[in-house]
């Protein structure tokens, strides 16, 4: 004689985790952090795509500045001008 099992999957399930030792403490922190850093995450990708517009614009001034000094705008000289400025106390904040 086979005996008939009348839960439902969903409860059967609830008796399979209920057996399951808790989760770690580490695990359990994690996963109360992730909503924050979701949200952190999200602002920071808004910023960097606002700063796409800022990053193109600076670019450009760049870009002319080292025309106007009769030198080739090249992808390096950009990116050492853009270190030194960075470097110097003196230049205007980002």
């Amino acid at each position: 004689m086979s005996s008939v099992d009348h839960r439902t999957p969903e409860e059967r399930l609830a008796e399979l985790l209920a057996l399951l030792p808790p989760a770690p403490a580490g695990w359990v922190a994690a996963a109360q952090e992730l909503p924050a850093a979701r949200r952190a995450l999200e602002e920071i990708d808004a910023r960097v795509l606002a700063d796409v517009d800022t990053r193109a614009r600076e670019t450009a001034e760049l870009e002319a500045a080292i025309a106007r000094a009769g030198l080739e705008p090249s992808p390096e000289r950009v990116a050492a001008l853009r270190r030194l400025l960075a470097e110097d106390p003196d230049s205007e904040p980002r």
